[in-house]
């Protein structure tokens, strides 16, 4: 039940956000305000990850790293996703989309997902050299919940194809 409340307040923190940007001074810089954001959910999904994840001190030694390189690999794929996205929404708006440039966005969507399902698969056995199995498989599930939820969002924001 801890998850649930944490996810909860994760997605509160993934709404409200985009309000609270809108609402900044006139003086501050965009894109200042959305590294500080990222900063914040970063730290917000490392919070409850360590809340669910129940380590003992010799396990949160051995995690931690993992989790962050991990999560520094994530990164580089969520950048993919972003220029996929930036290239949908170029196209979109100026209304350009064809099936050309569908066939590359769905590509590209498809070596995504696959790029990320090697990179989960590079990181069992570290994960469990760090961890006894079912810590493993609790810190993906809690992983996969959160990615879950942010994919979610971002496909609320992103309109169909005409």
């Amino acid at each position: 039940m801890k998850l649930v409340k944490v996810l909860v307040l994760l997605i509160a923190v993934l709404l409200i956000a985009p309000a609270a940007f809108a609402q900044n001074k006139a003086a501050d810089k965009p894109a200042d305000n959305m590294e500080l954001l990222k900063a914040k959910i970063k730290a917000d999904k490392k919070f409850i990850v360590g809340q669910n994840m129940e380590l003992t001190e010799s396990e949160a030694k051995n995690f931690w790293p993992v989790y962050e390189a991990y999560q520094k690999d994530l990164d580089a794929l969520d950048k993919r996703v972003g220029a996929m996205i930036k290239s949908y929404a170029d196209a979109w708006n100026a209304k350009s989309m064809d099936n050309e440039k569908a066939k590359k966005m769905v590509d590209e969507m498809l070596a995504i997902k696959a790029a990320d399902v090697k990179l989960m698969k590079s990181y069992v056995p570290k994960l469990s050299k760090a961890l006894p199995a079912m810590k493993v498989a609790r810190y993906l599930q809690i992983e996969n919940k959160i990615r879950a939820i942010s994919n979610y969002e971002l496909a609320g924001t992103v309109p169909l194809i005409p």
